[in-house]
């Protein structure tokens, strides 16, 4: 295991990758219902949240992570969560603010220990409201089949060094689960396979220093040309008060 990652995480062999567009002018009233009601709810019947964000180039849009044991852990958990009193008392105020909820991956750590670290769940306490430092920066990769071992390989020799001598602090790296979605009154984006590489900075300021370089446009971005399907999609997120995922 490397630095990079964290052994908190190790238990997170299925992740959701979700990504909310939002009606206008309510992702703050969103982010502080879920800081406030929906992580200690969630955690409290098995499920990890791992992290929630803004997305700094869509002020409509709220993007969060959260992780199970595995497929059966993920059933049980939702079944509990979403059946249980915290969301039922505030599912309204909560749906009364998305335009779409419908834009989720279901991943599963692309090898043992790659999940992304959390600084051992170092959340603020509810009713915490001050910014968390750090820019997450995601890489959609989507690919023309599942990832091979190959694609993997170049990940932690090539794109995983550079990184994190462009100045990275924690990486994570993910995979499509292939396993049908078990809790259909959830969807997911199924038949699309991906790569999905997360990477924690101090700043945007530090990305922007990163991709100024060049290296990742000029020869990591081209090694991956070959298994891609489509052009890569990149987020750039910002993490709220309680997200565990920050510098």
């Amino acid at each position: 295991m490397d630095s990079f990652t964290d052994p908190h995480t190790d238990d997170c062999g299925v992740v959701e990758l979700r990504q909310y567009t939002l009606r206008p002018g309510q992702r703050d009233a969103l982010i502080a219902l879920f800081d406030r009601e929906f992580v200690e709810t969630q955690e409290a019947v098995g499920i990890t949240v791992i992290g929630q964000f803004r997305d700094l180039a869509a002020a409509d849009r709220f993007v969060w992570l959260r992780g199970f044991r595995d497929m059966a852990a993920r059933l049980a958990g939702l079944s509990a969560f979403y059946g249980g009193p915290a969301w039922q008392a505030h599912r309204d105020a909560a749906n009364a603010t998305m335009i779409d909820s419908d834009n989720v991956l279901l991943l599963r750590p692309a090898w043992p220990g790659s999940g992304l670290a959390m600084n051992r769940r170092d959340r603020a306490a509810p009713g915490a409201s001050a910014p968390r430092a750090g820019l997450l920066d995601a890489s959609i990769f989507y690919l023309r089949e599942p990832a091979t071992d190959a694609l993997l390989a170049l990940c932690r020799q090539l794109l995983a060094p550079r990184l994190i001598h462009g100045g990275a602090q924690r990486l994570g790296w993910y995979v499509s689960e292939s396993a049908p979605n078990n809790f259909p009154r959830l969807p997911v984006r199924e038949g699309e396979p991906v790569l999905v590489g997360l990477a924690l900075f101090q700043s945007p300021a530090a990305v922007e220093a990163f991709m100024a370089q060049g290296d990742w446009a000029h020869e990591a971005q081209a090694r991956l040309d070959r298994w891609l399907a489509r052009p890569t999609e990149r987020v750039r997120l910002v993490p709220t008060a309680r997200s565990a995922v920050h510098t």
